[in-house]
């Protein structure tokens, strides 16, 4: 079914925001935000795997009340959904994170703050009060994780967000033909895919430079195309499981690591002492033809559910892929797409709008399949997977 929304409330579904952020955003950008690595199978499998595992649903129970709220590494949720890491967001629209965190405080939930980010950890932390995490790469340059986890902590973030599976940059084809990503490779194309989005590119002028700020000081320049450079450069390919445990000690309060997807990786995490993880192939941003994360949490849920917050991320794009993953074993969902779209369609509102849409999906699929509380979530009857109980 085609689709055209011109404004949000056309939007009832995240797709449909998807399609008016491609209105909106220069297509560079566009492609940055929703491309994923190579011929974007695990793109695609994402999503799509979501639909192996099927509702047995059950009748005639009272659910007139639904019960959601969870909590995550320690965290207060009023639903399994949280916002998760994703770059540069000034991109997508001139408030960037902080449109995202002041909607992520509006609907209750937790927001993860990347180090690619355009704005910095401390005004992102005054901008919203909700609990939020920070996500940090693994960096050659150690004194660069030191500083910023002193920092974090000092703001307030509540817990740490370990991204563990980027030892070097994907390959990003899509990027690789616009000249956006990481690096960026600035060229006539690119700025003349600006310049047709007259709007968006006047709403960030009027926003002044974009940087990001908690790279500056050791990329030694100001410039956005230096600092992409610098993360390209400083991914460490040679960390290993005692990187992660010094880093676990020195956060010395919740770590999840994110970009699990094996059984005993899951386990070593546990033995390091994090506190979760959250089950991830990168959005299908990284290795391309990998499993999808829901493939894998069953098994990961087995292993290690009770000493861990297991998290599932990558492509969820409605309320019943939500359900399904807690019918499966996870504590929580995190999403990163669904509500850049979002962000990209309409700024706050618009990240506000996806949020919605996702949480009336998930408590109607809830009413519908009979389950009043989502700690009672792993009862629902499934047909499919592999895994199923």
């Amino acid at each position: 079914m085609s689709m055209h929304p011109s404004n949000l409330k056309d939007c009832h579904s995240i797709d449909a925001l998807r399609e008016l952020s491609r209105k909106r955003l220069p297509g560079p950008i566009f492609h940055f935000m929703d491309g994923g690595a190579e011929a974007e199978v695990s793109l695609a499998r994402n999503t799509a795997a979501f639909e192996d595992t099927r509702f047995v649903p059950q009748c005639l129970v009272d659910v007139t009340s639904i019960k959601t709220a969870t909590r995550i590494l320690g965290l207060e949720l009023e639903w399994p959904v949280f916002c998760g890491p994703t770059g540069v967001s000034r991109f997508f629209h001139p408030e960037g994170e902080f449109a995202v965190v002041r909607a992520a405080s509006k609907a209750n939930t937790v927001f993860a703050l990347s180090t690619n980010s355009t704005a910095s950890l401390e005004a992102v932390a005054a901008a919203g009060n909700c609990p939020k995490l920070f996500q940090l790469y693994m960096f050659k340059d150690h004194g660069i994780g030191r500083e910023l986890i002193l920092r974090a902590k000092a703001a307030g973030y509540r817990a740490l967000c370990l991204a563990v599976d980027v030892p070097v940059v994907g390959k990003r084809e899509r990027d690789l033909r616009t000249g956006f990503g990481v690096p960026m490779r600035p060229s006539w194309d690119l700025l003349a895919g600006f310049a047709e989005h007259p709007f968006w590119l006047f709403g960030q002028i009027l926003k002044g430079r974009v940087a990001i700020p908690h790279l500056e000081p050791w990329a030694k320049s100001r410039s956005l195309v230096a600092h992409t450079r610098f993360i390209a450069s400083q991914l460490d390919a040679s960390a290993t499981w005692q990187d992660v445990s010094e880093i676990i000690s020195l956060w010395n309060g919740p770590v999840v690591l994110k970009g699990i997807m094996r059984v005993d990786d899951a386990r070593m995490a546990a033995a390091v002492g994090a506190a979760g993880v959250i089950v991830s192939n990168h959005g299908g941003r990284q290795l391309d033809g990998c499993a999808a994360p829901i493939d894998v949490l069953p098994h990961i849920v087995g292993a290690v559910g009770d000493k861990l917050d297991v998290i599932l991320d990558g492509g969820v794009r409605r309320g019943t892929h939500i359900l399904k993953a807690l019918a499966l074993g996870a504590k929580a969902c995190s999403i990163g797409r669904p509500y850049l779209y979002g962000l990209a369609a309409g700024g706050e509102a618009g990240v506000s709008r996806a949020l919605e849409i996702l949480r009336t999906e998930f408590v109607r699929a809830m009413q519908l399949v009979g389950c009043t509380d989502v700690n009672d979530a792993r009862r629902i009857e499934l047909i499919g997977h592999k895994s199923v109980k």
